[in-house]
């Protein structure tokens, strides 16, 4: 009996090459406050940087058509969002930081209301709400030691105040399939879906193969 195929998925606002300039920008200037700090930081590549709205692991084929449809229709519901990337900070602190981001501003209510409808979509499917409530941040690097990398507050909040707010028009949701390779992390659409778009059936999704 053959095994059932799987795709480990999430859905995400993916961000556009501008804003991902200005996320480049925004790291060169963490690392550059950081300076010998930032040794303890592994920064992430920049082509896969997005903003995580679900994670839902390990989803086998025959179960991707009532994903796409529930992506997609959470999406119709949902205006586009005027974001805004500003500042910078760290899970679970600055003082150990484990995972350093920059913060976001703007339609956060709305951001936040889109999350709960993508959440009440996917539960009939078989994914429970996540137990933490969401907090929305762009990762940007992880500490290398295991304990997290100490001594970065001074510098996360030189940092925020040097950050020039960044402006940016989320307009549709993307299912993402990640494969975890020696390289690191490669993501690829599945599914684009449009944001207040019930008119649109989104992008089909990608090749099973």
């Amino acid at each position: 009996m053959p095994l059932a195929r799987s795709k480990r998925l999430f859905v995400a606002l993916d961000p556009d090459d501008a804003i991902r300039a200005g996320v480049a920008a925004a790291v060169a200037e963490l690392k550059r406050a950081a300076g010998p700090a930032g040794r303890a930081l592994r920064f992430g590549e920049l082509a896969t940087v997005h903003l995580t709205l679900r994670f839902l692991g390990d989803v086998a084929e025959e179960r991707l058509d009532g994903v796409a449809a529930a992506v997609k229709a959470a999406a119709a519901g949902s205006p586009p969002l005027a974001l805004e990337l500003r500042g910078a900070g760290a899970f679970p602190s600055p003082h150990r930081a484990r995972v350093v981001w920059l913060d976001l501003a703007g339609d956060l209510a709305p951001l936040a209301a889109l999350v709960t409808e993508l959440d009440r979509r996917l539960a009939p499917l078989g994914f429970p709400p996540e137990a933490r409530p969401f907090t929305p941040h762009l990762t940007v690097a992880r500490a290398r030691p295991r304990g997290g990398a100490p001594g970065l507050a001074a510098v996360l909040a030189a940092a925020s105040a040097a950050l020039a707010p960044l402006a940016w028009r989320a307009s549709s949701l993307t299912l993402f399939e990640s494969h975890l390779e020696p390289g690191g992390a490669r993501h690829v659409p599945l599914l684009g879906a449009p944001l207040g778009g019930p008119s649109s059936p989104g992008v089909e999704l990608a090749s099973r193969e």
